[in-house]
């Protein structure tokens, strides 16, 4: 499980940088996007998979009879997800205002807002 979540996880990295490489505005936002959730993935991954084990000692019980999950990489999963969101969200309304503005999504044409 773990080989096949680098794999994914290196899938998306790659995807990302490719998108965020290319002349298009829009193809930048959703390489930020892939970079995120390979992250998110990434802490999945380091923090190891653990299926079945809430991070809960059952009532009556001591102790926990297996290592459960890690509740400090689901709490960095979720933080990580609310700062990609608004990192998407900031960088899809400035891209949507140099568009407006410049009246195209390449990123070659934006040298100057000169006429």
């Amino acid at each position: 499980m773990t080989v096949l979540l680098a794999i994914v996880v290196g899938g998306l990295y790659a995807s990302g940088l490719f998108l965020m490489l290319r002349r298009s505005i829009v193809k930048l936002a959703f390489g930020l996007v892939l970079l995120g959730h390979g992250t998110n993935l990434l802490i999945l991954t380091a923090a190891g998979v653990v299926r079945g084990r809430p991070p809960l000692i059952p009532k009556g019980e001591g102790a926990f009879h297996a290592p459960p999950a890690d509740p400090v990489a689901q709490a960095l999963i979720l933080t990580a997800i609310v700062i990609s969101f608004a990192v998407v969200a900031f960088a899809v309304v400035l891209l949507h205002r140099v568009h407006r503005t410049m009246g195209s999504d390449d990123i070659d044409s934006l040298e100057s807002t000169r006429p």
